[in-house]
């Protein structure tokens, strides 16, 4: 037979390359830890999302109020540095303005120095000016002209602000005394104003001290009547009191003063205690005799409990004593019903024994190895 190359089956490629795709975009989606939406809490997923937004949030804010405040500060900073320079452009001007009124040239110490030499404009110079040049000038022209009316001015001048130095101190001076004359007479007005309150003060006190005076000596004279008083009523109930006990059936000792009949008492005559004198003989040998009758009650009931507790001991010692037996019988049963459990259990440990020798020996003889393991999850069927 002669070989001939068939057409291939395009539909068949594409179907298969589909299954391939259809099978890559499953695996991809299965095996996809953010995809895959089993055994995943989406609640707890939304919350995160919606912290992580609230998170994100205000951060933002927070940093626009940073950013306004950087704004605000870089305002503040320059508005200061602003103030600075005027500040410092004010301050140079003042200088220039001192400098310009206080600082002249020509008011300085040295102004006048080439004022000094006298007679310099007439002094002979034995080379002639035309063999000199400019810098070997040594008197220029106008110089030293009425030098002696400037130096009389500049005295005058100097006079006049020594003396209105001094008229300013003087004025001063007396304007301090007349500050300290003021200062003393405000301490010795303050002074007599506080001798005039301290007597105003201490006649206040004494008319407060001899007020209180009367006062407590009216609230005494008064306490002492309202003693005596009460001292006189008090005499009067004792007298009273004396002349009730004297005359009342207490100290006349009538046996019929202690009794009385009252209807809501069903037992006769009531006793009253502030007036009974005593028992009769009758009353006490009744008093003896029910004494007698319940010692004897309480002799007989002691018996009875004595006996009644002799019954209890005994019945409580056979209790004990059956207690005792059953416990034996039920120890000798647990260390039987032990005996035959260990005997159970060791023939069960033979038996797992054997069973697990064949399931290593036998059984199980061919162990999977870790290509077995990996062959699994490998497709998303």
């Amino acid at each position: 037979m002669y070989k001939v190359d068939l057409p291939v089956d395009e539909s068949a490629l594409r179907a298969v390359e589909r299954r391939r795709a259809a099978e890559a975009e499953r695996e991809s989606r299965i095996f996809n830890p953010r995809a895959r939406v089993i055994g995943v809490d989406l609640r707890v997923l939304q919350k995160q999302q919606e912290e992580k937004r609230e998170r994100m949030e205000m951060e933002k804010q927070r940093d626009m109020a940073r950013d306004l405040l950087r704004l605000s500060l870089d305002e503040m900073a320059m508005q200061q540095k602003k103030e600075e320079e005027e500040l410092r452009r004010e301050l140079a001007q003042d200088l220039v303005q001192y400098r310009a009124i206080h600082q002249r040239a020509e008011d300085s110490r040295d102004a006048d120095i080439n004022y000094g030499r006298q007679g310099a404009p007439n002094a002979s110079i034995s080379v002639s000016d035309s063999a000199l040049g400019p810098a070997s000038m040594q008197v220029f022209l106008g110089e030293g002209i009425n030098e002696n009316e400037k130096k009389r001015a500049q005295l005058e001048m100097n006079e006049r602000n020594l003396r209105a130095q001094r008229e300013e101190r003087e004025k001063q001076e007396r304007e301090q005394k007349n500050r300290e004359l003021l200062t003393g007479r405000e301490l010795v007005e303050k002074d007599l104003r506080a001798v005039q309150l301290n007597a105003l003060e201490e006649e206040c006190k004494r008319a407060a001290r001899t007020a209180l005076s009367h006062y407590n000596q009216a609230q005494a004279e008064e306490r002492m009547e309202k003693e005596q008083q009460e001292r006189l009523r008090r005499e009067g109930e004792e007298l009273a009191e004396v002349r009730y006990m004297v005359t009342s059936d207490l100290l006349t000792e009538r046996p019929e003063a202690a009794k009385r009949k009252t209807e809501s008492t069903a037992e006769g005559p009531q006793v009253l205690t502030d007036r009974w004198k005593g028992m009769t003989p009758q009353q006490i040998s009744d008093i003896h005799r029910k004494r007698d009758e319940q010692c004897l009650e309480k002799e007989r009931l002691r018996e009875m409990e004595m006996q009644r507790d002799v019954a209890w001991d005994y019945h409580l010692t056979e209790q004990a004593r059956q207690q005792e037996r059953e416990e034996k019988r039920d120890k000798e049963l647990q260390r039987e019903r032990r005996i035959q459990l260990d005997k159970y259990n060791q023939q069960l440990a033979l038996e797992q024994q054997t069973h697990q020798h064949y399931l290593d020996k036998q059984l199980y003889t061919n162990r999977p190895t870790v290509q077995y393991f990996t062959q699994f999850g490998t497709s998303s069927r």
